[in-house]
């Protein structure tokens, strides 16, 4: 696999974001050279167990940097501009205060792209805002609508906002720089790690509230949890999911409470939130009496979704992730680490090479000739691309969707007879439109931009229609369990036969092969047994999904392989397959807990609001609080000496304070407890919004928590215009969230709206040359149609 060799990067950034964006266009092929300022990257010496490491490298360091060359130096210096004069990719995070003259760079290298990493993007009102991970959680709405309501919420664990940001901005990055070197324009991308983690981690329920007409809430809290989910067994926790009608329905048949499916009381999520103690005992009078691995088996002969919950420590061993190799040593052979999360022809990228010693490389070059310009004059990245695009629910359609949004020519496949799943989340406004699976709040956001085919694959007028559609394209995307797209015969060997240009691209939740290849599984389902849900929540609790995350997460990590198979086409002049398990982006991102636990024999627990690299944090109750009606926290972070002594300063340096004054982070962590005695009998009596608008001004830290029913309406999401409206024929007009980045070239990512079911069905058709007659008789046979098939 050739994939990105020739393409040069500068990566100018520390600690996770840039460094995971880097790693994944390293780990493709391409030539980073990673610029240090003197110190080092302040993660060379960091460990989430551990700490401070004295005279050694941390293991996630090595994990994120392996395969690069190391520099020591400043963005300014000569030999770093030398390096930036035969770049293709500079990946910088100064944000705004940086010395770095973005626009004058521009100028002097017109094919350079530039990615530019900041907290609240180079823009808005926020843009200087003092911040952290914690409270770039708190402010996307996700911590405000996790929990369980009247009870603390919490963040998810595992620096996710971090991760989230690397993964969407790989994918940005290289389909700018797959544009520049067509049409030897370079680009500046503007991404927000705050709109990342709005656009993964609060499901679009912003939209939700617009179609319900902004019901006035009053202020009470927006939090609730999934249920069936995380539940405690004879010996552990086992997780599920329960998406569809069929899901919960056959999930009541397992717990021997069928009674319940024909009540149909607890169908709908609100119907258990309601009786929610009621509910959680009813499930869990079953599962604790029966072993999680029991439980496992009961589930999958259902195609319940299902997994154990892992950790650090346990989900190395679990029997699908063996058999398919996931987990690889590192170079130095001292821990285990995940493996990227594609292959392409059956093959993973190649073993990393080990993470250079700080200044290793200085002096060093760009090696190889550059890839040429092509003298194309697309306007758009990815304009003149097709895809053929058979996704559903949120994982897949997140993946073409950012290429439609970049420009390609998305034709959305889905059926009367099946519908895409995410559309049938529109049954909640079934009272309010006739057509209500025009409603569904994932299918409005995440297909925007395309347009929608419906063909029923079961027959061979369908199938052939498809076949057409991947003779003239250029991807073919599916994300189903691996047995469906078998049985409709549609497999690697048919899509090349039909066009051996084609890139085929498959996204099964598993994998395509292992004993758990045709399991079903959601980003639930992910989260479960990834890690992420055993960082995430209190620790005096169960383990809580982060909710979320991994449908985008996957997506953009397929996105990004389909950008590096079109570059692998550019060379071998043929289609490639590829393949992208969803487990495996998600294994990816919880990398840290293996890692830890590896090299350094200690696990990652859940820690609720606090965090091993901040300390104090957490939400603190502030005046006039009520946890259900009148929620008041305050978020705050302190992860320098710095924010210390400033927040004591702040106090007025009270007695309390004095043994700890000068305390660096692991005494503050160990006076935790003590610390937030003293700051939430401060806070209890003090006005949130002041004290936000005072810590801020003396540089700490510090949010209130957005309600995420009406994130559309945040100060910096406005400003940076990452809400845009369009008006839908069967919904009306919402906002609706785009990307978590802007290109300087674009003005907006929205040219379309969700399409109808069916709505392209004509214009595509006739693109492929069918008359009016064939079109018609398509229609009568219900191989294509405008309404759900039985209503």
């Amino acid at each position: 696999m050739h994939g990105l060799t020739g393409v040069r990067v500068v990566d100018l950034t520390t600690q996770i974001a840039g460094p995971y964006c880097t790693k994944l266009l390293a780990d493709a092929g391409a030539d980073v050279i990673k610029v240090e300022p003197q110190g080092g990257d302040p993660l060379r010496s960091w460990s989430a167990t551990r700490g401070h490491l004295e005279g050694e490298t941390g293991a996630l360091f090595r994990f994120l940097n392996a395969s690069k060359r190391s520099v020591v130096g400043e963005a300014t210096d000569p030999h770093v501009e030398a390096l930036l004069a035969e770049a293709d990719l500079l990946v910088e995070d100064g944000g705004v205060g940086s010395d770095l003259d973005r626009e004058a760079l521009r100028a002097r290298y017109p094919r350079l792209v530039i990615l530019s990493l900041s907290p609240y993007g180079l823009t808005g009102p926020y843009a200087e805002r003092p911040s952290s991970e914690f409270t770039l959680q708190a402010e996307s709405g996700s911590t405000g609508g996790r929990g369980v309501p009247g009870r603390e919420p919490y963040s998810a664990g595992g620096r996710l906002t971090e991760w989230v940001a690397g993964t969407f901005s790989s994918a940005a990055a290289l389909a700018a720089v797959r544009s520049a070197q067509r049409n030897g324009r370079g680009e500046h991308i503007d991404f927000s790690l705050h709109e990342g983690m709005t656009h993964a981690a609060t499901i679009y329920l912003d939209l939700i509230y617009s179609l319900l007409g902004r019901p006035d809430f009053g202020g009470a809290a927006a939090q609730s949890i999934e249920t069936p989910s995380i539940e405690s067994t004879k010996d552990g926790y086992v997780g599920f999911n329960t998406n569809t009608a069929q899901q919960i329905s056959d999930f009541l048949l397992m717990i021997e409470r069928p009674e319940f499916r024909e009540t149909e009381e607890f169908n709908l999520a609100m119907q258990r939130m309601g009786r929610l103690d009621e509910w959680q005992a009813i499930v869990r009078e079953w599962t604790e009496q029966h072993t999680t691995a029991e439980i496992i088996d009961h589930a999958r002969l259902l195609r319940i979704p299902v997994a154990p919950i892992g950790n650090g420590e346990t989900v190395q061993q679990h029997e699908q992730l063996v058999a398919r190799g996931i987990y690889r040593n590192s170079p130095e052979g001292d821990f285990k680490a995940p493996c990227p999360p594609y292959r392409i022809d059956g093959e993973r990228p190649g073993p990393p090479r080990a993470a250079p010693a700080l200044g290793a490389d200085d002096g060093a070059r760009f090696e190889g000739e550059r890839i040429p310009e092509r003298g194309e004059a697309n306007a758009l990245p990815l304009e003149g691309v097709r895809i053929v695009d058979a996704t559903t629910w949120w994982a897949g359609p997140s993946a073409t969707h950012a290429l439609a949004c970049l420009g390609a020519d998305v034709i959305h496949i889905e059926s009367i007879q099946r519908l895409d799943g995410a559309r049938t989340v529109g049954g909640m406004f079934s009272g309010m439109h006739e057509d209500w699976w025009e409603a569904g709040n994932i299918f409005l956001s995440a297909n925007t931009n395309k347009r929608d085919l419906t063909i029923d694959l079961s027959s061979e007028a369908g199938r052939a229609i498809l076949d057409e559609l991947i003779a003239g394209a250029d991807l073919f995307v599916e994300n189903f369990s691996p047995r469906v797209m078998d049985g409709f015969g549609i497999d690697w060997d048919h899509v090349r036969s039909l066009n051996p240009n084609c890139i085929m691209v498959r996204m099964p939740a598993f994998g395509l092969d292992g004993p758990w290849r045709e399991s079903v599984g959601f980003a639930q389902t992910m989260e479960q047994l990834s890690g992420l849900a055993w960082v995430t929540g209190h620790p005096d609790d169960q383990p809580r999904i982060p909710r979320g995350p991994c449908d985008p997460l996957a997506g953009m990590h397929a996105t990004f392989a389909m950008l590096v198979a079109l570059a692998e086409r550019d060379r071998s002049g043929h289609g490639h397959f590829v393949e992208c398990a969803m487990i495996e982006g998600a294994l990816n991102v919880a990398a840290e807990q293996v890692i830890e636990f590896t090299a350094y024999g200690r696990r990652l627990d859940r820690m609720g609001n606090r965090a091993p690299h901040a300390a104090p944090q957490g939400l603190y109750p502030c005046a006039e609080h009520d946890a259900l009606s009148k929620p008041r926290w305050l978020a705050l972070s302190i992860e320098t000496d710095a924010q210390w002594s400033a927040l004591l300063d702040w106090l007025g340096n009270p007695a309390w304070s004095e043994p700890l004054r000068d305390a660096d982070l692991a005494e503050r962590t160990r006076a935790h407890d003590k610390i937030d005695e003293s700051l939430r009998a401060v806070f209890a009596e003090r006005e949130l919004d002041g004290c936000i608008e005072e810590l801020l001004a003396r540089g700490v830290p510090a949010s209130s928590l957005p309600d995420p029913r009406e994130i559309h309406s945040h100060p910096q999401l406005v400003a940076r215009r990452y809400f845009e409206e369009l008006e839908h024929p069967v919904v009306g007009r919402h906002p609706i969230g785009t990307l978590p980045y802007r290109f300087a070239s674009l003005s907006r990512w929205l040219r379309s709206n969700a399409p109808t079911l069916g709505e392209h069905n004509h214009e595509v058709l006739r693109e492929l040359g069918k008359s009016d007659e064939e079109i018609a008789a398509l229609e009568e046979a219900e191989v294509i149609g405008q309404r759900p098939a039985g209503l």
